[in-house]
């Protein structure tokens, strides 16, 4: 049920007919409008003299600008390129498809129009006075494939100074789908959250969310560790780059969120006894001993791309009871798609409701909280199952209950 029967041949059809489709199209998207024009008196309302009225509406009250512009429902997806896919720093340019596909999933399964910008920097200080300035033009800002630790930074700043919503699927995204995967995997073996041991393999962006993430919904102990080793509370600072750097991970160690092993100890060693391995680092990092090393009905979320830190043939083989990744050729599909759609949607909603009083909008814990309970809720009791942990990114009830829920968590702040 694990099995994926892509051969060579068919990863080469498989490129060939992406190349296609993009090349056909011309890209994934296109602007689409909403009025009608036939004729001259169309054209006077929708601009020359008619467009006036709404100018000055909104010069004399800037909440109105959710009513008579597109701001309310349009999301800026933004990036410098520098960290795209399972693909590193390819430049803005080489990065344009995929802000583009990000689009087309925000129109897809929200309903949202979203505009790809990518952005040719050269600071994260740089980055963040561009989407400032973008703010006036976008309802909501999507942060996408930015490099470590700028991501982060940025994020933070963002989410400080604009009113509008901020989120990096990259780093939120993912802790969210992560978590729902991991509540509803401790519900099918047995196990509490409180009561479990989870190993977390590489403490990146995205690493640093989940860690801390999943100590907000209750997970007992968490050692986690980077390419440098064994991260420690009492030596994160000296011995990663990734902890001189990233204020988050501090706030991890000094928040008593990271189990702190002993010194020399390595990923073999930390999965003695393990109930679950979360990976977010690099392809054929665990081996089939290591799984076999871990507690009884193991969890294995092998979540590295394009190629996971160990196949789920091989974990399965090694005694893994539930096996996910971020691929969409395998089940439980641990990616982010199945989170930001419904994040965003709620988010907006709520703010049509919050700017024409003046309350700015942001996307915060309690409103992330909810989306992973909503996530992890769409599947009822009796469809869960080893190799269906969460639901289909095509079912069309994830998006419909994570925005009721993110909604509903805005306006009980």
């Amino acid at each position: 049920m694990y099995q994926n029967n892509t051969s060579q041949d068919d990863k080469e059809t498989l490129k060939r007919r992406a190349l296609n489709l993009h090349e056909s199209y011309g890209g994934k998207i296109a602007t689409e409008i909403k009025i009608p024009i036939h004729g001259l008196a169309d054209l006077a309302l929708a601009y020359s003299p008619g467009v006036a009225e709404p100018c000055r509406k909104i010069a004399e009250n800037p909440a109105d600008i959710f009513r008579y512009t597109n701001k309310t429902n349009t999301v800026a997806v933004i990036s410098d390129g520098s960290a795209v896919l399972g693909l590193g720093n390819i430049g803005p340019r080489a990065g344009l498809p995929v802000m583009e596909g990000k689009a087309l999933l925000f129109k897809h399964f929200a309903g949202l129009d979203a505009v790809p910008l990518c952005l040719d920097v050269r600071s994260p200080e740089q980055l963040v006075e561009i989407c400032c300035a973008l703010e006036p033009n976008y309802g909501a800002i999507n942060l996408e494939d930015i490099a470590s630790p700028n991501c982060v930074t940025v994020t933070r700043e963002l989410q400080e100074r604009l009113s509008i919503p901020v989120f990096h699927d990259d780093q939120d995204g993912t802790a969210v789908v992560c978590a729902a995967a991991l509540r509803n995997a401790a519900l099918l073996t047995g196990r509490k959250p409180e009561d479990m041991r989870v190993v977390l393999c590489g403490m990146g962006a995205a690493g640093s969310a989940i860690a801390r993430t999943l100590k907000q919904i209750g997970v007992g102990q968490i050692a986690g560790l980077d390419k440098s080793g064994v991260l420690r509370r009492d030596t994160g600072e000296e011995k990663t780059e990734w902890a001189k750097h990233n204020f988050v991970l501090r706030e991890l160690f000094a928040e008593d969120i990271l189990h702190s092993p002993k010194a020399g100890q390595d990923l073999a060693d930390l999965l003695r006894g393990a109930d679950a391995f979360i990976g977010v680092s690099t392809g054929g990092l665990l081996r089939a001993d290591m799984v076999r090393s871990m507690a009884k009905d193991p969890i294995v979320f092998a979540m590295a791309n394009p190629d996971p830190e160990i196949s789920p043939e091989e974990a399965l083989a090694a005694g893994a009871k539930i096996v996910g990744t971020g691929r969409m050729d395998y089940p439980n599909r641990i990616n982010n798609v199945l989170a930001f759609p419904g994040i965003f949607r709620g988010a907006m909603l709520a703010q049509q409701e919050r700017a024409p009083k003046g309350l700015p909008t942001r996307i915060t814990t309690e409103m992330k909280l909810a989306a992973i309970e909503a996530l992890a809720e769409v599947l009822s009791p009796d469809e869960r199952r080893p190799d269906a942990i969460l639901p289909s990114p095509m079912d069309p009830r994830v998006v419909r209950q994570i925005s009721a829920a993110v909604c509903e968590a805005c306006r009980q702040q």
